[in-house]
């Protein structure tokens, strides 16, 4: 897998890569954020200063990753559901930990038990919970510091 920053080409892979991921958590009951709303914050969100990466197979891209270097803010990782259980999270998480090799911050969905529990597994640590624009849901923060 290759990972590299995205172009803008990329962002509408990326966004449909988002949703879709986010639909197999089973929760677009709690919150369907529909790719119209993904195809508008990728760009916004690199315009804040975020930084999207895409990781690519022979294939096309096959994940994302949304990483903000100013506080060392892991925002989003999505691999699509085709390519799921193979170790690509774990790959990107990898490249993340390279680009923040001291700390990371991030936040998971209360409800994506898979998600969090499987963060608590690489290392982060659990830090309270808050609820989060733009959905307005209850999310679980989390850090890892090297050490």
């Amino acid at each position: 897998m290759n990972i590299r920053k995205a172009v803008p080409g990329d962002h509408e892979t990326l966004a449909r890569i988002w949703l879709e991921s986010w639909y197999s958590t089973g929760l677009k009951s709690l919150f369907d954020p529909g790719l119209e709303m993904l195809r508008t914050r990728i760009p916004a969100d690199i315009a804040k200063g975020r930084d999207f990466y895409a990781a690519e197979e022979a294939d096309g891209i096959v994940a994302m990753l949304a990483l903000d270097p100013r506080d060392f803010y892991l925002d989003q990782l999505w691999v699509a559901p085709a390519h799921q259980g193979r170790g690509l999270g774990r790959a990107l998480l990898g490249f993340t930990r390279q680009q923040f090799p001291e700390e990371i911050f991030l936040r998971c969905v209360v409800e994506n038990t898979a998600a969090w529990a499987w963060y608590e597994r690489e290392g982060f640590r659990f830090e309270g919970e808050e609820i989060v624009p733009p959905s307005n849901m209850r999310m679980r923060r989390y850090r890892w510091k090297r050490g």
